[in-house]
């Protein structure tokens, strides 16, 4: 570039607000090819010739241009939507309170609504006769944006609007543009009503979408899974269009770490409604209580009663105690079990299980518990190859598990109804993840039928984790409590799920043995509560009816009685049979897998990496070999001393052996560490 012609170049700071969009997106296209700019010779400064950018410019005033036009077709198209008996009674409900909201007001507001009501109808319905311009949808990942993507498909001939007869003259569309990388452009969003994202992809740190948008480009905006839209991500779309109409759908309109979602609550749907209309199944609280327990705290060993047990809960090392013990993970899974064959003996459906583990160590040691019992199980977490994720979730919905334990998956918006038991293996500090969880074996096998018997789902925990407190702060969520939801938003989660860091099983409380003596039942649909009983008596019958013009109040509770006594059932307590070589053979397993978990903390405690060769370096024994397989030698050898055999012999040991092994492994590291440690202060 000469100095002739400099007045026909710009500097990419001139450029970027030129086009308007940000300088790092302006050297993101550079990288990319897309904008090739000049340099000056000498210097080597960028510079961008004008014409480049007219394009780009081109662009943005097209999207401008898309923004401003009239008649919007969310303003002309006829939908039918809070009159339509096909529209459920939630997605009526949440569009009148979302219409006379806006006729007053443009502040922020929420749509509580339980998983399975039919959130995505209401983002299909929402913005007909409400927004004058375009509507931008905003999910928390890429599992809920493909299903609110794929109800939004005008082609599909099962898409909402089409089923629903919301609309039916399709012809002008609503269409809908998905930011899926490189399958889209702006030109999609300026020829769509809807454009679809996940905030991820629309707010990065590389910034590609947003500053294609004008401020006025959409009109609405709709955040599924609302509770998120505190995070820095989501403020900056909202600052970025001011003056959009901003709606939230979520379950649970509070957050464990205290901050408050942007909006107010506008408009609730209750989940005793939503089961009593047959949109979620009815859901029940089974809690495993010993009638003794024997534990180890501080070298002072006990045993306990029921009643001891249930102030001791209270206590944070009580309930992390009880999550890692294995005589607890054991009760939790037979009780589990029960409930998993007793939901499939009724009619031969096939339910399936969801556990909730501490870590991802913790994870395995249940996975192991569930399969020697007969169970095909496996665990997933967050860490895990996507790969091995997508072949896991894959073997789950073609109903080749029985049972899937994950650490950090399987949250927000996956979608499995033969789900129908929720294990809870570890304490949870707020109510919010506690509701996330059991969200996800609410919906309904069969729709729009809440006696069928497929449609029941059973909670099932230990006393001693303390979760039926959350089942209590649930209930009365339902019941529009504002003085604990105030309490729930400044609850801090303390003590959250795990992930693949390594983590001692025997710190705190050491379980000994416990005796169980009954599960403490209860329902979500609870005969003693005439709250419950008002909210079915108002429910509507075919007819014009009501079905307190049918029933009194005490006989419906005479009758909710008899049925909660038939779904109390399995009544034993007694373990379930274990195949003493699928016990021995699943014991061998844990063992090995908590070895390679044990290996990781002992290097971690020294500071060492995985593929170092300090270790080697300091102990011929284990020469040549790297960090992880010379510590991992070293333990085996420890453990081998500790059962009394010589090396390569583990297959000859029984599984008490090996559970007894398990259960001193973290000492046995401790060990070699303080071993490995002693060599490199003696070097």
């Amino acid at each position: 570039m000469s100095q002739n012609d400099a007045s026909d170049f710009v500097t990419l700071a001139d450029a970027a607000a030129y086009i308007g969009v940000s300088k790092d997106t302006l050297r993101r296209w550079d990288s990319s090819g897309k904008l090739k700019p000049v340099r000056r010779p000498g210097s080597g400064y960028r510079f961008y010739a004008r014409s480049a950018l007219e394009p780009f410019r081109l662009e943005y005033k097209r999207a401008e241009q898309a923004a401003e036009q009239p008649d919007h077709l969310f303003q002309t198209l006829t939908a039918d939507v809070e009159a339509n008996k096909l529209v459920r009674e939630p997605q009526q409900g949440a569009h009148k309170a979302v219409r006379t909201h806006f006729e007053t007001s443009n502040e922020p507001v929420i749509l509580q609504i339980p998983v399975g009501c039919g959130k995505t109808g209401v983002i299909a319905t929402l913005p007909f006769g409400i927004a004058k311009g375009r509507a931008l949808v905003i999910t928390p990942n890429l599992t809920i944006r493909k299903g609110v993507a794929a109800a939004l498909d005008v082609t599909d001939p099962k898409n909402f609007w089409r089923r629903t007869g919301v609309i039916h003259d399709f012809s002008a569309g609503p269409f809908r543009a998905v930011l899926d990388g490189v399958d889209a452009n702006v030109h999609d969003c300026n020829a769509s009503q809807f454009v679809v994202t996940n905030i991820h992809q629309l707010a990065s740190s590389a910034d590609r979408w947003l500053p294609q948008f004008p401020p006025n480009y959409f009109d609405m905006i709709m955040v599924d899974e609302g509770h998120h839209n505190v995070a820095p991500s989501w403020v900056k779309v909202f600052e970025r269009f001011p003056n959009a109409k901003v709606i939230s759908l979520t379950a649970t309109p509070f957050r464990g770490d205290g901050s408050r979602p942007v909006g107010k609550v506008i408009y609730r749907y209750p989940f005793t409604r939503a089961m009593v209309k047959g949109y979620i199944k009815q859901i029940h609280s089974r809690n495993v209580a010993p009638s003794e327990i024997s534990f180890t705290y501080r070298d002072d060993t006990k045993r306990h009663s029921l009643d001891e047990v249930m102030a001791l809960r209270e206590q944070a090392w009580f309930r992390r105690g009880v999550a890692l013990a294995p005589e607890c993970n054991r009760h939790i899974v037979d009780a589990s079990i029960k409930y998993l064959q007793e939901l499939r003996q009724r009619t031969g459906f096939k339910h399936q299980l969801i556990a909730v583990a501490c870590s991802v160590d913790h994870a395995r040691q249940i996975t192991a518990l569930y399969t020697e019992r007969g169970v095909k199980s496996h665990e997933i977490y967050g860490e895990m190859d996507k790969d091995r994720q997508d072949k896991i979730i894959a073997d789950l919905r073609n109903g080749k598990l029985d049972c899937i334990v994950q650490v950090q998956m399987l949250g927000e918006g996956f979608d499995h109804p033969p789900l129908s038991v929720a294990a809870i293996f570890r304490p949870y500090a707020s109510l919010s993840p506690y509701i996330q969880f059991i969200g996800r074996v609410m919906r309904v096998v069969h729709e729009a039928k809440p006696d069928h018997p497929d449609n029941h789902a059973f909670i099932v925990s230990h006393v001693g984790l303390n979760t039926d407190a959350h089942w209590d702060d649930f209930r009365e969520l339902d019941f529009d409590d504002q003085a604990m939801v105030k309490q729930w938003l400044g609850a801090q989660e303390a003590d959250g799920e795990g992930n693949g860091e390594p983590r001692r099983f025997d710190v705190g409380m050491l379980v000994d043995s416990e005796i169980i003596g009954s599960f403490i039942n209860r329902s979500f649909l609870d005969p003693e509560d005439d709250r419950v009983l008002d909210e079915m008596l108002n429910h509507e019958i075919p007819g014009g009816m009501r079905l307190r013009d049918l029933i009194s109040k005490e006989q419906l509770r005479e009758s909710l009685r008899k049925k909660h006594q038939a779904a109390a059932s399995p009544h034993s307590t007694t373990d379930l049979p274990v195949q003493p070589q699928a016990r021995r053979v699943q014991a061998r397993k844990r063992l090995s897998q908590r070895t390679n978990a044990v290996v990781v903390r002992i290097l971690k405690d020294l500071k060492l990496s995985i593929s170092g060769r300090e270790v080697s370096k300091r102990n011929k024994a284990v020469a040549g070999r790297d960090n992880r397989a010379a510590v991992t030698a070293l333990l085996n050898k420890e453990i081998n001393e500790h059962l009394g055999i010589a090396s390569g012999s583990r297959q000859k040991t029984d599984a008490t052996d090996n559970e007894e092994s398990l259960a001193a492994l973290d000492m046995l590291g401790d060990r070699v560490r303080d071993s490995l440690q002693r060599g490199a202060e003696d070097a």
